[in-house]
This record gives structure tokens, sequence and C-alpha cells, in this order.
């Protein structure tokens, strides 16, 4: 993916102007310097939740490479090891892992990659930056060059060479550095074919590389640039020369120690004391590591402190005297080209030499007979080559020919710092005429390069990248505060460290919290987790796992596959091992999610979120086939480590009444709802000790009594519907379920899974039960339930009411599609779901004896669909069903003996299932029997 495909180009020719309620800010420059501010304003804003407006302006096809990664010649590598060239300063081994994921997964932070791959990156790194703010910050694309800028009441206005105008409430100039300079150029070459003023212009180097004669290459300086222009220009038969006043190539890297820190007190010395303390500093590291590298690399992180302390007058001294010294050492070749241009030499196709052109007169056959003066003061000789490449660096600002900047120095709202290299600026911000910032003007890279002397790499640029972008979003929105840096990660509620930014961190908390409380908000949360860090792969793997739960609208396949890559590339141990969690429980087999459960427990105690997911209760369905008494021993261990919290006595609650310890569980349940009175999981746990006790009038009243207050806001509402609703159905009040379903499970009411599992499953018992009269309403629920719920249920749980409901609409076809799909997924649908979904055709169709029989082999393994004994036992009920309907009252009978406190209901099922035979019977459809 790159940058490009998410903005829209403008066919507009006058730009909208700034909004009070969206600002725009424009990046002049999509390169490297502008890719990064992009991407910091992109997620600043998405992260701060600060409306904006960001325009690119570049007449670049794509945006990230700029000058210095549109190369695609491989040989042009990286001056830098990919370990160091990230685009996020709190993330060093970003690039690392994002060359591992595009083909390189070999790849270490001390390797040297081709420079065009990091284009890519940036390119990439960008456009998942816009996706992923898409809805707070609007990005476009101008692929033309602003020209100049102005001051228009009170907003800037970039002049662009289309002719048409943006006007803007901030400006980034990102125009990295200035193109070549030419002021060594002779008389005799200015104006030259011969000539390639900017080896780096598109297409620059095509007749060169294409020269049939092959003839010989004169390189004018001996940097970087030269070594990649020497490396394409080189060829068997054509020599390639290199000029410059020292004649020396950049030294190489190597396989060096870690960097040696810098002696401490450097600060406020004068130059020649500086320079007597850098030496030693370097000698030191020489005695220690045999390499002066460590030394001068450990002084990478004071190089602009130290380049601020000296006078204008030293950094001049400096810059003449030893800044060809400091660059040939500072910015070093990757080992491989240094190898490749070593071999150019020993083979005599490239020679150095000391010295300057002085003059250049036309050759036989369109050559060039160059004047080169050695800078030892010996005798001037003469080259003959065919070509002339400028290799010497950039221009200072001081002399540019760019229209932009020319207008901003003619109209004073910039001015060059002292030696001309770069601009003047306040930590970025533009200072013009007077010593003062006139416009909302900020700068980076290069431009600054002479108040900072070491501006240009991506070290520096992603750190002034990230200070911009706060700065420009704080002058468009002051109100909210700058984010205090982050001193160590946050964590979530059970303490366990997050990897991840406080905003991040916070959201994902106040989704989880919503979870453990069964509250509503939860899905809403998470994803606004993703939204401000979509690298959280702990909150990825939720949203994972509710989508796999509960039907949420996630896409459970993605969300997973980010949490996967999230954690891979930043997440702490608890979070590998919950995501591991996610992917076995969604991709895995039963058994295998099961295991990583147990073992994540065993780790985490305290993750009460995982121990949300082992004990079925009302959020999730907990570990397949797990009795009471392996739910009890599962809370019972994590004890201590929950240390008595209000959620853990609510799961245990739960538990104790699925033991039969019924007021053990009641007291459990009072004592969390004190503790917490939003507490889904102990209200949950009581409605099910009132059902089982026979308080149905008690119970109905405690559910209505909490719904219409702290449970207000709780999720599942419906399901809390449903116990008052069973209540009613074993006190006989035909119209209290009636009522209830219609002002709270109708589907003007409940959609998606919960009406499945909630209002499908209420209808059928209340038609098998006698107390629905005429027909049940299933249809018009089953309009709210995904199709995959009912077609392709992804746990079994779902699957069995997705059974349930295929039997209440009497939809044959339905359900063969279901036990096919049952029969092709995990063990349990395959075992469970797949011939009840046989013994209920038989149902439909009337065939009473073969759906008793098909039923009573589904009971002693019914529990591995998970939820609940009142939930399976809507399986039961059925099965009481078919046996009066095929007149075996007897065994019907029995099989209420052992239905110990439901007797009451029970003696209502039998009572009406004789005259629900009789209509069953005279119609041939369950669905429509009144």
């Amino acid at each position: 993916m790159t940058a490009d495909s998410s903005f829209p180009q403008q066919a507009a020719r006058q730009r909208p102007g700034p909004s009070s309620v969206r600002p725009t800010a424009a990046v002049v420059g999509a390169g490297a310097a502008g890719s990064a501010v992009a991407v910091q304003l992109c997620e600043t804003a998405a992260r701060r939740g600060s409306p904006l407006d960001l325009v690119l302006i570049d007449p670049a096809p794509e945006a990230g490479r700029g000058t210095a990664y549109a190369t695609q010649d491989p040989r042009h590598l990286l001056n830098v090891p990919a370990g160091n060239m990230s685009c996020y300063p709190d993330d060093p081994g970003h690039f690392v892992r994002w060359l591992c994921r595009h083909g390189e997964p070999g790849v270490t932070a001390a390797d040297f990659v081709p420079r065009h791959q990091y284009g890519s990156y940036l390119a990439d790194v960008l456009g998942r930056a816009i996706i992923a703010a898409h809805g707070t910050v609007r990005v476009r694309r101008l692929r033309t060059r602003a020209v100049g800028l102005t001051r228009r009441g009170t907003t800037t206005v970039v002049a662009l060479a289309d002719g048409t105008e943006l006007s803007a409430d901030a400006v980034v100039l990102a125009t990295g550095p200035q193109p070549q300079g030419t002021g060594w150029v002779p008389d005799g070459l200015r104006g030259s074919e011969r000539l390639v003023a900017d080896p780096w212009a598109p297409g620059a180097l095509d007749e060169i590389l294409a020269d049939p004669c092959r003839g010989d290459v004169l390189l004018v300086g001996t940097g970087l640039t030269a070594v990649d222009v020497a490396l394409a220009a080189d060829r068997q038969d054509r020599t390639v020369h290199a000029v410059s006043p020292s004649g020396r190539l950049p030294e190489a890297h190597t396989v060096a120690p870690p960097p040696a820190v810098a002696p401490g007190p450097l600060r406020g010395l004068s130059l020649d004391g500086l320079r007597t303390a850098v030496l030693r500093h370097v000698s030191r590291a020489v005695r220690a590591h045999g390499d002066w590298r460590p030394g001068l690399d450990g002084l990478r992180p004071v190089t602009a402190a130290l380049w601020a302390s000296l006078s204008p007058d030293e950094r001049a001294e400096f810059s003449r005297r030893d800044g060809s010294l400091w660059n040939r050492h500072r910015h070093r070749m990757p080992p491989v080209t240094a190898e490749a241009v070593g071999r150019m030499r020993r083979m005599r196709r490239m020679r150095l030499h000391a010295g300057r052109v002085t003059a250049v007169q036309p050759g036989a056959n369109g050559s060039l007979r160059v004047r080169l003066s050695p800078a030892d003061a010996a005798v001037p000789y003469d080259l003959s080559v065919a070509w002339v490449v400028n290799c010497t660096g950039p221009a200072p600002h001081a002399g540019t020919a760019d229209p932009l900047w020319q207008s901003l120095f003619h109209g004073g709202t910039a001015v060059c710092e002292p030696l001309g290299m770069g601009v003047a600026t306040d930590d970025g911000r533009l200072v013009g005429a007077g010593g003062r910032a006139a416009l909302p003007l900020w700068t980076l890279g290069a431009p600054r390069r002479g108040e900072l002397w070491e501006s240009t790499a991506m070290p520096e640029i992603r750190a002034q990248a990230t200070a911009v972008a706060e700065a420009v979003l704080t002058h468009l929105a002051p109100d909210p505060a700058p984010a205090a840096p982050v001193r160590r990660l946050p964590s979530d509620l059970s303490g366990h460290p997050l990897h991840t930014h406080a905003a991040a961190a916070s959201a994902y908390r106040a989704g989880v919290a919503r979870l453990l409380k069964v509250r509503t908000g939860a899905e809403p949360a998470l994803r606004r987790a993703v939204a401000l860090d979509p690298g959280f792969g702990l909150a990825h793997a939720v949203l994972a796992l509710v989508g796999h739960e509960f039907g949420a609208g996630t896409d459970v396949c993605r969300s997973l596959a980010d949490a996967q890559r999230s954690v891979r590339e930043r997440g702490g141990d608890m979070e590998r091992s919950f995501v591991e969690v996610v992917s076995r429980r969604v991709q895995g087999t039963p058994e295998e999610g099961d295991a990583a459960l147990l073992r994540h427990l065993d780790r985490y105690p305290g993750d009460a979120l995982a121990l949300a997911v082992a004990v079925p209760t009302i959020a999730f369905s907990g570990l397949r086939d797990l009795d009471s008494d392996g739910a009890a021993r599962i809370v019972g261990r994590t004890a201590t480590a929950q240390d008595g919290s209000w959620f853990h006595t609510s799961l245990l609650a739960f538990v104790r009444q699925e033991q039969g310890r019924y007021d053990e569980a009641g007291q459990l349940a009072e004592r969390a709802l004190t503790a917490e009175p939003a507490s889904g999981h102990a209200m949950h746990a009581l409605a099910h000790v009132h059902y089982e006790c026979g308080r149905h009038t008690a119970g109905v009243n405690r559910i209505d009594h909490w719904l219409g207050g702290h449970g207000r806001g709780a999720t599942h509402r419906a399901h809390f519907s449903w116990h008052a609703a069973l209540h009613e159905l074993a006190l006989g009040d035909t119209d209290a379920v009636r009522a209830r379903f219609l002002a709270q499970l109708s589907p003007a009411k409940v959609g998606g899974t919960r009406a499945l599992v909630d209002s499908c499953s209420l209808l059928w018992r209340a038609r098998v039960t006698g107390n629905w009269y005429g027909r049940i309403p299933v249809d018009e629920v089953l309009y709210t339930v995904p199709a995959d719920a009912l077609e392709r249920p992804v746990t079994p749980f779902i699957a069995l009411h997705a059974a349930v409901a295929h039997l209440a609409v009497g939809d044959v076809p339905a359900l063969y599609r279901l036990r096919d799909h049952a029969r092709a997924t995990d063990p349990v649908q395959r075992e469970v779901v797949a011939p009840l979904c046989e013994a209920f055709t038989h149902l439909v169709t009337e065939d009473w004896d073969a759906a008793v029989s098909g039923i009573r082999q589904i009971l002693p393994v019914l529990r591995k669909v998970g939820g609940s004994d009142a939930q399976r036992d809507i399986v039961a009920e059925t099965l009481l069903y078919a046996l009066v309907s095929a007149g075996r009252c007897e065994e019907a009978g029995q099989l209420l003996t052992r239905r110990q406190d439901r007797r009451t209901a029970a003696a209502r099922l039998l009572t009406a299932g004789e005259p629900a035979r009789q209509a069953g019977a005279s119609t041939g459809r369950i669905a429509s029997t009144p």
C-alpha cells in the first residue's frame, strides 16, 4: 500500500480555506521529512480527537520517497543500519519489523538495506496512518509545487505552481535539502549538456547509464552522493574519477561495539577545548574497543547541544576546518558499498583526486578536457571525460533558487541563520526579520542544519517531526494541553503492563471494565483503543474475542491478525499469552483453546478478563465441557490473586448456584452487589438462585428493580428480561410473558445474536409450555439475526440456539444446512449440534419417537456447548414436549421427577402438552400451532 492511494486529487481551481471547526495544516514536501511529520500529525490528531484537514503538497508521483529514496537501484543502500531508521522515535525497531513483514524475514537491526525499500516503508507507514486517522483527519494530496507564501488576514496563503492557492492555519515546510550547489562550475562547463548538475533529478543519469561509448565520468565531490553515482556508472571499460579538496571517500561502517557514552563536561568549552575533549574521548574508545566508531557514535545524542554552545564564528571555523573530516567519519558507507568501491579502485575503474576543478574545455569527439588543480599546489593536470556529475552536496539556503524560500526571504518571513546553511527557527518555528515568528510556519530536516549541524538523518528527523506535530496541533487546538511524556507503561485493571500509550490504555480499561460488569459500551471503547493505537495488540485481541463470542460487528479474522502481528511487534508476556488464548480459541480446537486459557490463568491468576472467559456465566461461553466443580476449582485457585474483588465474588456466586449451593450463592451475590451495584454477573447469579429455588415472584421483582436502577446501562438486558420471563412462565402468567416480550424482547428492542439466544428461545419455551396463544412471531425476530449466526455459527452455544430457531419456524432445509456446517467445524458442534439438528427435523415432521431418541442421546453431552443449566434446559423441555406429543406421558413424568425444583413449570408443561400435540398434528408444522 502506498500513501497516494488514500488522497484523491483535487480538480477545483480554488482550494477551500481554513475552518473554525476543522483547521487546515499544509505540509510542503512529501519526502522523508514531510511523510514523518504527516504521520505524526495524523496519529497525534487522532489520539487527541482533534479534527484536522491535512494537505500534502508535492509534485512527486509517490509520497514518502523524496529525493533520497526514489532510486530503484538495489546497489544504493541506506548508509545507516536498519535498526536506526525507524520513523518512530519511541519504537526504534519498527522499520526492521516492517522489513521482516515485507519480504525480508531474516533482516536484522545491523543490516543495510536498499534505499528504495525505505521509500516503500515511509509510503506504507503514511498510508496506514492516514487510514487509521480517518474520521478525525481528512488528508488530501496536491501534485504540484508551492511557489510562494503570504499572509492574508489571519490565514496563511500558499501559492501553487498550477495557479491556485491554498489557505491554511499552519504550514510545515519539509522541503528537504536544496539542489546540489553549482558555485564551483567554471564558465567552460556551465550550460554544457555534458554536465549533470543534480544527479538525483528524475532521469538525470539516464544518458550516462545508456552512453554507448562508455566514456569516463568525473564526479565532483567524494561524499555519499559520489559513491552512489560511482556504483551506478561503473562499467568494465570506464574509469570513474572523483575529485574533492581532500580526495577522500567516506569511511565504512563496521561491526562495531555500542556507542561509547560521551564525557560529561563538554558544554561551555571553546572550539579548541571542544576539539581536545572530543579527540580524547575518541582516543579512549580506540584504546577500549580498538575502533574509533563507538567514540564518534557516542557523540550523536549531544551533537546538537555542542553545536549550539559554539559562537557563530566558532561554527564557521568548525565548518571550514573540520566539516569535511567530521562528515567523512560521521556519514559512513555501508560495508557492502565500501567493498564494492574498494573493488572498483583496485581494478582502477575508480580513481580519487585531491583538488578542485579550475577549467573545462571541449575535447575530441564531444568529450570534455577538465583541468584539476591539486590541493597540494602541485602542477595542474587535465582529465578527458565524457561526463561531469555534480556531487558537491546541497547548496546553502542563503543562495537558494527555490521560489518558495525566495518569497519567504524577500518578505522577511524567514531569515537565514548566521552561516547561511539553513534558516533561523525557534524550535522549528520560522523566525523572521526582527527575531519574531510572523506566521505559523514550521520546518524540519535540512533547513535546520545551520542551527543543529546534524539534521538530515532519520534519527534527527523523526524527533523533529514529533515535536513539530505537537507544536502545530497545540497551535491549532490550544485547549488540550500537550500530553506529558510517558515514564512507565500503563497497566490494565489487574495491574499488568500494557504496551501502549495512556489514552489507548484508558479506553481499553474502560472497555474491559464494561465487559466485567456486563454493561453496554465495551465494544466501542475497545474500538477507540485500537483507533488511538492501531498497534495495541491486546485491544485487537479482545475485540476479536468479543466478535467471536457475541457475534459483534467485528471482523474476527482481521482483528485477530492485527492482534497477532501487533504483539509480535510490541507486546509484553501477558499480552502475548492472552493473544495466544484468543488465537487458540478462535482458530484451534476446543481442547487447544482450553489448554491455552488454563496456562494463561496459571501464569496470570489475577487477570480478571481471562477468568471471565474461563467461567461460563453471562458474558463468555467459558471452557468447553466444564462442570460446576471444575469451574469452582478455577475460581478457587485464582482467589488469592483476585483478593476478594467484587468481580471474583460475583463469579463465585454463579459457580455456587451451579453446584446447588443456593443459600451460599445468594449471600455471595448480595455481597458483590453491595460492593458494585452494577455487577451484571452478581445479578445474574441471583436470578438463577431465585429461579432454581422457586422464588419466582421475588425473582421477577428483583430483576425488574435492578434493570430500572443500577442495571439501566447493562448489556445483555434482553437476557435479564429472559430470566424474568422464565419466572413468569413458572408462575403461569401468560399475559405477563407476552407483555414482557413485546416491551423488552421483541425485534424492535433486541437484535443480533442476543435476539437469537433470548428472544427466540423464550418464544419456543412459551410455545411448548402452553404459555403463548396463537402464532409465535419467530420469523420477525430472525430478521434481526445475522445470517452467519443462523447458518454458520462459530460457537456451539450459538449453534444450539440457531437449531432451536430453525425448529421454531419449522425450517427443515435450514436444519440440514446447520447440521452440515456443524459436521465440518469443531468437535463439539460435530458431536452435539449436528445430531441435535437431525432430532429436531424429526420433531418438525412429527416423527415423535425418532425425535425423542435423538434428543435423549444428546442430553449427556449437552453441557459441552457451554452456557448455563437454565439455557440448556430448553433441550430437556423440548424432549418433554416430544414425549407428551408421542403419548409417552409416563416417561415424561419420570423426566419431570428428575427436574428437582421446577415442578411448577413442569406441571404446566405436562398439562399443556396434550392439547399442543393435538394442535400440532392437525397443522403439520410446530411453528403454526396455536
